[in-house]
């Protein structure tokens, strides 16, 4: 168990640090709190209006770019025209429990933003960064399960929270199988989960839900904590100096709150084969693969 605040976090000058979905709940503490250390902070928003106004707060070290990570035009985009390197990139933006949507390539919306987008987007940056890849899970994977043959939910009948439970599974099996891709490849960048436990953001605002909902956000929200203490796990598997494959979330009330520490991961995220299987899919489905050279030296990779 740590005592880990923002006050914590050493200065961050010199590093450029990627945060998708940026502008507004854990997200924009999460780029705030790292520009105000120094850092470069690149706002990945969808929109960039919204995203402007979120760095007009922040001040300096700031700088808004378009990304849906619903459009894997719009990931391709973005990727292409980043250039320069990348210390940490913080898949952190996530949709959750809307009505069956699908995305513009066809995917159910939940995976195909939470995980599909953040999956082609970091195969894409791979090569650029230089440190850490930090994801943003939740708990609701512990009730996710992920079907492999029916990831868009084109067969089964479609579930709110059921189709998010897979997507942030998934988010832990993906974050899982590149640490071992990237250990294969003898690279000391390291791929980490986060989670920021029951926070008060604006993630669960959907219109036109019932009354289960309500009563439901009604609950959550009288243990929740503030977007400040949710980010904080963030900050700190972005600016810690821990191992690859670590799972940091609230210390508290069975993770829901609390400061953040390093957590025992539930044994279904450290499913090789599932996470296999789950990458070949993925694959396929985005047309994005792992590029780090297997031969890339681990000192030109070095934090």
């Amino acid at each position: 168990m740590t005592s880990f605040t923002a006050a914590d976090i050493p200065p961050q000058g010199g590093r450029t640090i990627v945060v998708t979905g940026a502008n507004g709940g854990v997200g924009r503490v999460t780029a705030t709190v790292l520009a105000g250390k120094g850092a470069r902070v690149i706002l990945a928003v969808r929109s960039e209006e919204k995203g402007r106004a979120a760095a007009a707060a922040m001040g300096v070290n700031t700088e808004v770019r378009r990304l849906d990570l619903a459009d894997l035009s719009s990931v391709r985009e973005f990727a292409e025209s980043f250039t320069g390197p990348i210390d940490v990139l913080i898949n952190n933006a996530g949709i959750s429990i809307p009505p069956l949507t699908r995305t513009v390539d066809g995917f159910e919306s939940q995976f195909g933003t939470n995980h599909l987008g953040h999956f082609a987007l970091t195969n894409l940056l791979l090569p650029q960064v230089r440190d850490r890849v930090v994801t943003v899970g939740s708990l609701v994977h512990l009730i996710g399960k992920v079907d492999v043959t029916d990831l868009n939910w084109h067969r089964r009948r479609y579930r709110p929270y059921g189709a998010y439970g897979q997507s942030k599974l998934a988010n832990h099996l993906f974050a899982h199988e590149l640490q071992r891709k990237l250990s294969a490849a003898g690279s000391s960048v390291i791929s980490v989960v986060a989670h920021p436990g029951i926070a008060t953001t604006n993630l669960m605002n959907v219109e036109g839900r019932g009354l289960r909902y309500r009563v439901e956000k009604s609950i959550v929200q009288s243990i929740a904590h503030s977007a400040e203490a949710g980010a904080l796990p963030s900050l700190y598997a972005a600016t810690a100096d821990i191992p690859g494959d670590s799972y940091i979330g609230p210390s508290r009330l069975l993770g829901m709150r609390g400061a953040p520490s390093p957590a025992k991961p539930a044994a279904k995220t450290r499913n090789a084969e599932n996470a296999r299987r789950l990458w070949q899919a993925s694959e396929e489905l985005t047309g994005t693969a792992f590029t780090l050279p297997a031969d890339r030296p681990r000192e030109e990779a070095g934090r």
